[in-house]
């Protein structure tokens, strides 16, 4: 069978930047095969990144002209990423920027328009494509793990350490997947309120102590004990999280120390149904040594730290893969892992003439 070329754009709660990769797909029997071609992150405009942080906060008119603007600026760098490796994928999968994701009110919103992408590139292009699976019912989210089941299914456990940490497994025969906490969205955070961008290594958490009572609120709050399918947007680590975490009076040092411990218990936690097995770790979250550093020490899991294509690129390439399924008409979300009706097929499509 031939392969098929897509290119996968990624926006991530961290604001990082856009993430792209060029990618081809071929499918043998009953098993799927990828190749990474290329991949370039490209850092957002200080303008764009003031914009998209702030886009839950815009009146209707603002927000529907970002959506025109970034999808524009999208379909630019996508071209001139093509351009740049002169080979012409068959179509674009872009996740675009979550603003809202609400699964209590069955709302959710990516802006990056899709029109505005086909428009700059003249390229097949698939967007929105949490929609549907909210509509029946679901959480819209996690989406990811469609890819994991059919692209990485060596793995026992399949974990994502983002802005907010995500896992996926295999349970009884099905696909299990739910976001853990937040992680590099709490960092980064506390980060700059240490007046630097990222905790690069963990290297300042390592000098903080843990605030024992600042861990017990926050491995209290209510959604650790929700049994998934769960998600986590902006919204609740704004109202539940941050309200714990920065009224708590101790240093922004132990602070950082206490969230590092945090998450390591959270994964371990979400990986405690299966005692052994192999933990493939990708996202920013991988590349900080102290936070895996204490993920290994809570957890008994065989850790599996891949290449750096893979660790950063790891959501955009299944962002590729989900954009293919759904041209193909074939189901690209699944409802044990978002708690839907039934599993779907999501993805508004936008063509050439």
């Amino acid at each position: 069978m031939k392969k098929t070329t897509g290119l996968g754009l990624m926006s991530g709660t961290s604001l990082d930047g856009l993430d792209m990769v060029l990618c081809s797909f071929l499918q043998e029997k009953s098993r799927w095969m990828y190749e990474i071609i290329s991949t370039k992150t490209v850092s957002y405009p200080d303008l764009f990144s003031r914009q998209l942080a702030e886009a839950h906060k815009y009146s209707g008119l603002m927000l529907a002209k970002l959506d025109r603007e970034y999808g524009r600026w999208l379909g630019k760098k996508a071209t001139q990423f093509i351009k740049e490796h002169d080979i012409l994928p068959s179509f674009i999968a872009s996740h675009g920027h979550t603003v809202f994701h609400q699964p209590e009110n069955r709302i959710t919103l990516q802006i990056g328009s899709g029109a505005e992408i086909l428009s700059a590139t003249g390229i097949t292009t698939i967007t929105d494509f949490r929609s549907v699976d909210m509509a029946l019912g679901g959480q819209g989210a996690p989406l990811v793990p469609v890819g994991d089941y059919l692209l990485f299914s060596d793995y026992e456990f399949c974990l994502n350490l983002g802005g907010i940490a995500n896992i996926s497994c295999v349970n009884d025969n099905k696909r299990l997947a739910w976001d853990i906490c937040p992680a590099n969205m709490a960092l980064n955070l506390i980060a700059g309120k240490m007046n630097m961008k990222m905790d690069r290594d963990g290297i300042e958490g390592k000098k903080g102590s843990v605030n024992k009572q600042l861990l017990k609120e926050l491995n209290g709050l209510e959604f650790y004990e929700t049994i998934p399918p769960k998600s986590l947007g902006r919204e609740w680590f704004e109202g539940r999280f941050l309200k714990i975490l920065l009224n708590h009076p101790t240093s922004w040092y132990d602070k950082l120390r206490t969230v590092y411990e945090h998450i390591s218990l959270m994964v371990a936690s979400a990986c405690s149904s299966n005692p052994k097995g192999r933990l493939l770790v990708t996202g920013g979250g991988a590349h900080n040594i102290f936070l895996i550093e204490r993920i290994k020490h809570h957890s008994k899991h065989d850790i599996i730290i891949p290449g750096k294509n893979i660790i950063d690129f790891k959501e955009a390439l299944i962002f590729a893969f989900l954009g293919l399924l759904r041209l193909e008409n074939k189901v690209n979300c699944l409802s044990s892992v978002t708690g839907s009706s039934r599993d779907n097929i999501g993805g508004s499509v936008y063509q050439p003439a």
